[in-house]
């Protein structure tokens, strides 16, 4: 492991210097690569850096051994340096983990009401607010694509955009089946139902990156409609697409202009593709080795949330949080890291092996 540190340390000294040369201030698309490859490496070089300033510190409270009058002192730092090192190389063992190519990406997200009627539907509505607020906290951008929503405020179905910095590498682990079990607003005798909504976390590819023969398309335009079918415009402005290999399907209505509406359609159809061969692939893997954490299964309950007991389980990693509320309000970076973490582990095992 050092030896590929020492490398990627002298990668990132001469990203430094390519960065001070004045000839790629002026081509903006190379010096962004420049700066985005810098990015990545610095966690790394940086912790390399503080473990070998650790080393120093151990050699030297080693000599410092050896005089009597301050052998006791030198021992105390000897040991902390140790314990510093030993720290170090844990986190560098993690940073030097393969990245998910995907991490950096914005996200879609699609949310279906599943098992439960209406009362699925408005728990689809939580979740949506849920993924909003959050996204809302970290300065992302949330954009409506699509939406099917229900009489009294549930959805049938959503899909949307996050932009921001690393939005799929902490959304990710949101795609599968969620539950929720509480006494519906309609429900008079105050029994509690238990009823589902399917969470889909796709990372967004550009249809020149993913690459779809345009005679494999069936472009439909219509009007956009909102609740109940009443007309949100006059103008066929909504667009459908149809993939017809693979039957996938996708709608978009949120924008005005059709051409914008065509554009987001498609790139969330080069999403759903991308993402249909990623599962295919992981499906493969799986087979091998099973996976808990961070597979993007959507067919597993991952989640409960149960509103009489005040308390979130992720069914993944075993985790029970007695704060729903303040999840439900968009705090889920407790659960987020719980999961980032057990997967880190895994993966650890995975290279031991």
């Amino acid at each position: 492991m050092r030896e590929k540190l020492i490398q990627l340390e002298g990668k990132y000294i001469e990203l430094e210097q390519k960065m001070e040369d004045p000839k790629f201030y002026s081509d903006v698309e190379a010096y962004s690569k420049l700066a985005k490859e810098q990015k990545e490496l610095t966690p790394i070089v940086e912790a390399f850096r503080e473990y070998k300033s650790c080393e120093a510190d151990i050699e030297a409270a080693k000599e410092l051994m050896n005089e009597p009058e301050i052998a006791e002192m030198a021992k105390a730092e000897l040991e902390e340096a140790n314990t510093k090192l030993s720290e170090i190389e844990d986190k560098l063992k993690i940073l030097m983990l393969p990245k998910d190519p995907n991490d950096d990406r914005n996200v879609i997200i699609e949310i279906r009401g599943g098992v439960g009627g209406e009362e699925s539907a408005l728990f689809a509505s939580n979740l949506y607010r849920l993924y909003s607020m959050y996204a809302e906290a970290r300065g992302w951008k949330t954009e409506i694509a699509s939406l099917n929503e229900t009489e009294i405020g549930g959805i049938k179905e959503i899909s949307f955009v996050i932009e921001g910095d690393g939005a799929y590498s902490r959304l990710k682990y949101e795609s599968g089946v969620h539950r929720v079990q509480r006494v519906p607003e309609t429900e008079s005798s105050g029994r509690i139902h238990t009823s589902t909504a399917t969470v889909a976390v796709l990372p967004e590819v550009d249809e020149i990156e993913f690459e779809i023969n345009p005679t494999d398309l069936q472009i439909d335009t219509y009007r956009a409609s909102g609740a109940g079918g009443q007309h949100v415009n006059k103008t066929e402005s909504a667009i459908r697409i149809t993939h017809i290999p693979t039957g996938t399907i996708v709608e978009c209505q949120d924008e005005r202009s059709q051409h914008k509406n065509r554009e987001r359609a498609m790139k969330i159809l080069a999403s759903r593709l991308y993402d249909a061969e990623l599962e295919r692939q992981n499906a493969e893997l799986a087979s091998e080795r099973k996976s808990q954490v961070g597979s993007g299964m959507r067919n597993e309950r991952i989640r409960t949330y149960n509103y009489q007991q005040g308390r979130v389980t992720d069914h993944r990693i075993g985790l029970t949080l007695y704060k729903l509320e303040q999840v439900m309000n968009g705090d889920l970076d407790e659960l987020i890291n719980a999961l980032a973490a057990a997967e880190q582990s895994e993966k650890l095992m995975s290279v031991g092996e």
